[in-house]
């Protein structure tokens, strides 16, 4: 009787609704934001028990909400729980953008929004040995339809009541203060069982809002980053997205160096500085709204950040080709008709799009004067060279 035995293998514990394993390592379960360009800067997703900080200098867009916006429709879509914190949380939960409606599949809606983002390129004449190639890709490509991880959400659409109605939410007020937010947090992490993710999104940290903060405004939002991220710590089935308020996500209001401590208290942090406060970078890069840094990048059970490794975007990565060891890319976002995506940032053609790349010279008409002079000048400056000539029955004789 033989006394080999098969090994078995163990059961994989089953993953959570619409989560996926970190490519860096199998101990860190990610989550997606609901933009994969997003994602890709990220590392593949945001990991659960931390927290992402997007940052929004500018007063006159709303670039930062829309990225909120994105993470709540994103964790309804895939049966998330979803915690608001905002006294208007019910509207802005209204105003999210949706999946759009299946009598036109996703992938063909965006390849169409792609061939319109591109028709101000088509002017451009190229040589004919090169428009046969492959397009230069400038984001990564959008998630399949049947990818839970990441829905593909079309900004002209809106969530459905019905929807709105069925997906697990919950709303925290922020009247009281940050302390009792914090409070409510945990409270609500601690009743919700380990069988979903639970998505926090608060949505302007600092807003007026959250009462009046006087001259501790800076301490009491790094000590509610600090604390939230504690609490994060204790309940590994969550994470958290926070849309810092306008005027304390640049060092004008925080001082020298406040936007280096957010990075830092915060497992990822984020900045989308819209291009509509300088219109000389608008007329710059015009097929840009802004540009996006990075202060901070989540490194959750890892010494190495992931996404020095597996970002397409960034180009540290193995993956990037020809981007190693050239430094990291430069980074801008766009908004089109449907959609929020980050592209790597290059500068336009030389001398513009058109087909005369130089201007064309002034015509210019002046008047020549011409000295006159005898007919004896005119006539030496007419005399050419003298030829030498050689005879061959008298070699030593040469004609001028």
């Amino acid at each position: 009787m033989s006394s080999f035995k098969r090994k078995q293998t163990a059961k994989t514990p089953q993953a959570l609704p619409g989560t996926r394993l970190s490519p860096a390592t199998p101990a860190t379960t990610i989550v997606s934001t609901g933009i994969p360009s997003l994602d890709d800067i990220l590392g593949g997703g945001l990991p659960l028990s931390c927290t992402l900080l997007i940052l929004a200098p500018d007063h006159h867009t709303s670039y930062g909400e829309l990225v909120q916006k994105y993470f709540i429709a994103q964790g309804i879509s895939c049966g998330q729980t979803v915690c608001i914190v905002d006294d208007e949380a019910e509207d802005f939960v209204r105003n999210v953008m949706w999946i759009p409606s299946s009598s036109q599949p996703q992938s063909e809606a965006t390849d169409q929004d792609e061939k319109n983002d591109g028709a101000s390129s088509e002017g451009i004449k190229i040589a004919w040995r090169y428009a046969n190639m492959k397009q230069f890709q400038t984001t990564v490509g959008a998630s399949s339809p049947s990818d839970e991880f990441c829905q593909t959400f079309d900004l002209t659409s809106r969530i459905p009541q019905t929807v709105i109605n069925r997906a697990a939410r919950a709303y925290i007020s922020v009247a009281d203060g940050p302390d009792a937010v914090l409070h409510q947090i945990a409270a609500l992490l601690e009743s919700r069982g380990n069988d979903r993710p639970v998505r926090i999104c608060v949505r302007s940290l600092g807003s007026p809002e959250w009462g009046d903060m006087g001259g501790q405004a800076r301490r009491l939002i790094l000590r509610f980053l600090y604390s939230l991220r504690s609490i994060l710590r204790r309940n590994p089935h969550a994470c958290a997205s926070l849309g810092l308020v306008s005027h304390w996500s640049g060092d004008q209001s925080g001082g020298v160096g406040w936007v280096q401590k957010l990075g830092w208290i915060s497992d990822a942090a984020i900045s989308l500085s819209a291009f509509s406060s300088n219109p000389s970078l608008s007329a710059a890069f015009p097929s840009h709204h802004g540009l996006v840094q990075t202060h901070s990048l989540p490194s959750a059970h890892t010494l190495l950040c992931p996404s020095d490794r597996y970002s397409t975007l960034r180009g540290l990565s193995s993956s990037a080709g020809s981007s190693v060891g050239c430094g990291e890319n430069n980074l801008a976002f766009k908004c089109t008709r449907k959609r929020l995506m980050v592209e790597t940032l290059h500068l336009g053609v030389e001398g513009g799009v058109s087909e005369r790349r130089t201007s064309r010279p002034a015509v210019t008409v002046g008047e020549e004067e011409v000295a006159v002079g005898s007919e004896s000048e005119r006539a030496e400056k007419l005399v050419g060279r003298k030829r030498v000539g050689f005879r061959a029955d008298r070699p030593e004789l040469y004609e001028f």
